[in-house]
């Protein structure tokens, strides 16, 4: 496929890039909020109108075809995270035209800590019925106030005819929809336009990329331009970039802003997103053999998504050493793992990780031709690169610590914390019995956790694909100590001062979880998600999604929902 975007190694085109991206500086503060509304009105038609083409190249590029029971993964990964996102910040622009403030009437309460909690999913009707059992929250810093967040909400959009200059955006490789959504946050959170450079693993997509974004790259306020690593480092240097926001790797970051040196030296600001080392905290209890058929299923998930490939990927399993029902959830995860869906481990130098996985850990349990390993830690040993690797392929560690109830569930916030590499996602799986056992207990140990999203009985990709959520690292994160970023994205609330966000999914599945009918966070409709790689169904029900959020067709819908059934 050729590909229509100039190069930055062209360097007239880049000029001429520059040139109509300083004029849309302008043309953007002249707009109206309603004018923006209407605009993002218009982006949601042109990427309705390419997101059949959008998926399939990008499963495509990813070595799957249109067919592949996990193609369904680039429908929800790519039109499906931008098509809520356009919906999410049009309802922002609208309360902000209106003079309200987008966290509205949405309910705020107290979480531990000195902390303000948001709740803001499921906002509609449409997502309580068709991701049932799901919740989300926001939680502020500690010492923000309810007066404070309110007045607050809207961050660029507050004051729109402010000039904050050029953005250069550096697009991850892996999920396509990210790009975008950087691209959207960069226009409304700070009132930049944005030059976006595209990964080469992302060039087939550009044409795609153009017509899906035509609204925004007419009137200037959008460029795309492809190349390698050096052309991004030209572009990260120019003087008319006023701000560098990266997806990517801790190395990818370094190298930008140290330029090989020991000492930072880039001196334009910079934030990113750059992925880690996710637990996969396992809280003892008395599961059912489907408790562990499904949570192993769900763990094989977080793994395999996309084969790996993601920042968000689960890596390692903290499980107790204690816990009668140990060995028989190792064993469902063996099953779960090895009976996934086969696909190609496609993104570049993981044949090397792959290799590096199967050098130092000789005892792996290998699966899928040795393109899946399970690296079990005895316990009492120490799991070495396991936790301080991010690995970006099929490489799952688990490891065990002693105790039960409250006292594994400290000892596993610590050692998350503390051992392993990175601040951007973990996932937690507790049974509603030891959940409330625990008490508030449970809470604290949540707020302990030092991570910016966190899933509880979900997977933290979720808070990823909810727009009204926030996605970035924990606080903390500097340019010389960057851990997995600075900063947020997504935050389609344009919330101010955020910590976290925190994920709620249901323990069990329909119909399992009818017994939970009245337990708020518990009762879900969906037999088994679709993102799930075992999902039978999740290929044509991850397309039936993104397609009613295209045109808003409940018959065609309802359709959808009896496939679900089937998953």
């Amino acid at each position: 496929m050729s590909i229509s975007a100039p190069t930055t190694s062209d360097s007239a085109s880049l000029d001429a890039d520059l040139a109509a991206l300083r004029t849309g500086v302008g043309v953007w503060a002249h707009l109206t909020l309603g004018q923006r509304e209407r605009l993002f009105e218009r982006l949601h038609a042109t990427v309705s109108a390419v997101a059949e083409e959008w998926a399939d190249v990008a499963a495509t590029s990813k070595g799957l075809s249109t067919r592949h029971p996990l193609s369904g993964e680039e429908w929800l990964s790519g039109p499906y995270a931008v098509l809520t996102a356009l919906e999410a910040y049009r309802t922002t622009l609208e309360a902000l035209a209106s003079s309200r403030s987008p966290l509205g009437d949405v309910l705020l309460d107290s979480a531990p800590g000195d902390r303000l909690r948001a709740y803001t999913f499921p906002l509609t009707a449409t997502d309580a019925l068709l991701l049932s059992g799901y919740t989300g929250e926001v939680w502020f810093e500690p010492g923000v106030t309810e007066t404070q967040a309110r007045v607050s909400a809207g961050l660029g959009q507050l004051h729109p005819t402010d000039k904050a200059g050029i953005g250069l955006v550096l697009g991850a490789g892996n999920i396509t929809s990210i790009p975008v959504l950087d691209v959207l946050y960069e226009l409304l959170a700070h009132n930049r336009v944005v030059i976006l450079k595209v990964n080469p693993t992302q060039d087939a997509l550009v044409p795609v990329y153009e017509r899906a974004l035509a609204p925004l790259i007419e009137p200037g306020f959008l460029r795309i331009v492809t190349g390698d690593g050096a052309a991004g480092a030209a572009l990260v240097t120019h003087p008319d970039i006023a701000h560098v926001h990266i997806t990517g790797s801790a190395a990818t970051f370094d190298l930008i802003v140290r330029d090989g040196g020991p000492e930072p030296v880039l001196a334009t600001p910079i934030t990113a997103e750059l992925g880690g080392v996710s637990p996969i905290i396992i809280v003892p209890g008395e599961w059912t053999p489907a408790d562990l058929r499904f949570h192993a299923e769900h763990v094989a998930t977080m793994r395999l998504q996309n084969a790996g490939h993601n920042c968000i990927a689960g890596q390692v399993v903290i499980l107790s050493e204690d816990w009668p029902q140990r060995a028989a959830f190792l064993g469902a995860l063996r099953a779960a793992y090895a009976a996934a869906p086969d696909r190609p481990v496609w993104y570049p130098k993981s044949s090397e990780k792959l290799e590096a996985a199967a050098s130092a850990h000789p005892d792996a349990r290998w699966s899928a031709g040795r393109r899946r390993a399970i690296v079990e830690v005895p316990p009492g040993h120490d799991a070495g690169d396991l936790e301080t690797v991010e690995y970006f392929s099929p490489v799952l560690g688990v490891v065990s610590l002693p105790g039960s109830g409250q006292e594994f569930l400290d000892a596993a916030v610590t050692h998350a914390n503390e051992k392993l590499v990175g601040t951007l996602g973990a996932n937690v799986l507790i049974d509603p019995v030891t959940r409330d056992a625990l008490g508030d207990g449970f809470e604290h140990s949540i707020a302990d956790l030092r991570y910016g999203d966190i899933a509880i009985n979900a997977w933290t990709a979720f808070a990823f694909l909810t727009p009204t959520l926030t996605w970035g690292a924990f606080p903390g994160g500097t340019v010389a100590d960057v851990q997995s970023g600075i900063g947020v994205v997504h935050n389609a609330l344009l919330l101010d001062r955020v910590e976290r966000s925190v994920v709620r999914g249901p323990f069990r599945p329909f119909p399992r979880s009818a017994s939970a009918l009245f337990g708020p966070g518990r009762f879900s409709l969906l037999p088994k998600p679709p993102w799930f790689v075992t999902a039978r169904t999740g290929a044509a029900v991850s397309e039936g999604f993104t397609r009613f959020r295209m045109d808003r067709n409940w018959a065609r819908m309802a359709g959808t929902l009896v496939k679900a059934f089937r998953a």
